[in-house]
């Protein structure tokens, strides 16, 4: 094509051909327009992008890219997840995970295997769980410190004067409290799931301004806030005290009434599996206890 367009106009050529030429290229150059093959010159126009939208972003889910800070994101109803990035007055930084359960729609339950302690992803496995974080402490034998109750069936003893515990009733009531103001009672509590734990980070919205913990490491937390929803947090990293963590808790804006610290370090582990999100942050060690949430 490029050979005759550039071809010059020769004398001796009958005017009838020269037309049917140029009819010719008229049409031709018309249909390579409307194939795009040539680019079309409107002086309005605007070269297109591919794959180039004008449509509005919309949040996405976890697993399709990066999530937004400070936006709560619907995992399934009851069950939501945000994601924070907390500063202390010392510098230390982290992107804390919070996961919130409105109780209506959730069940609880502690589950504790010492003899055989499993990885986070093999305990979601185990009890087709929406939710697991790390329970309480345990010694190197992988027995829990303090009084553990899994389906009705109590281990261990009791923490006395210090300490809390997220338990749930023969009535399905999930609780947490502060032992020192409510200690465990064997002859009345009547407990189907229960794990405790050191020390109570937050109470009725307050610091609890304990002996705290110089040493910056990795947490887990389990609150409930104001509106009597339950909250899984995790700082990931190992950046914060445990008395930089209570303030940060206070100053957030989750409303929190009260907070527990679970075990932390390596045992610090979060997961969340449901159809709009996922969240994997794994314990560095196999866990024998933990507290599992299934939506209903």
């Amino acid at each position: 094509m490029e050979s005759w367009i550039r071809k010059p106009y020769m004398p001796n050529v009958p005017i009838k051909y020269s037309i049917k030429h140029c009819l010719l290229f008229c049409l031709l150059f018309c249909s390579l327009v409307a194939c795009d093959i040539v680019p079309s010159t409107s002086s309005n126009s605007i070269p297109s992008t591919p794959g180039a939208s004008n449509t509005s972003t919309i949040n996405r889910p976890t697993d399709q890219g990066t999530p937004q800070l400070n936006t709560w994101y619907s995992g399934t109803p009851g069950v939501e997840v945000r994601y924070e990035d907390w500063k202390s007055p010392g510098n230390n930084e982290d992107t804390v995970t919070i996961v919130r359960f409105d109780l209506r729609h959730i069940t609880l339950s502690v589950a504790y295997q010492p003899t055989q302690p499993l990885s986070m992803s093999e305990w979601m496995q185990k009890e087709h769980a929406t939710a697991i974080i790390n329970g309480g402490y345990f010694d190197k034998q992988n027995t829990a410190t303090a009084l553990v109750v899994s389906n009705g069936q109590s281990f261990g003893t009791s923490y006395d004067g210090f300490g809390g515990m997220l338990s749930v009733n023969s009535q399905g009531h999930i609780d947490l409290r502060s032992l020192r103001q409510h200690p465990y009672d064997p002859n009345n509590d009547r407990l189907r799931q229960a794990t405790q734990s050191s020390p109570m980070l937050v109470l009725y919205g307050q610091a609890t301004q304990f002996n705290a913990d110089a040493a910056s490491s990795r947490r887990s937390v389990v609150a409930m806030d104001k509106q009597g929803r339950l909250l899984f947090i995790a700082s990931p990293s190992a950046a914060f005290s445990l008395g930089e963590l209570e303030d940060l808790l206070v100053g957030s804006d989750l409303s929190i009434d009260r907070a527990l610290n679970l075990d932390g370090g390596a045992s610090t582990g979060l997961y969340l599996n449901t159809k709009n999100q996922q969240v994997t942050i794994d314990a560095f060690t196999n866990l024998p206890l933990v507290v599992i949430v299934k939506a209903l």
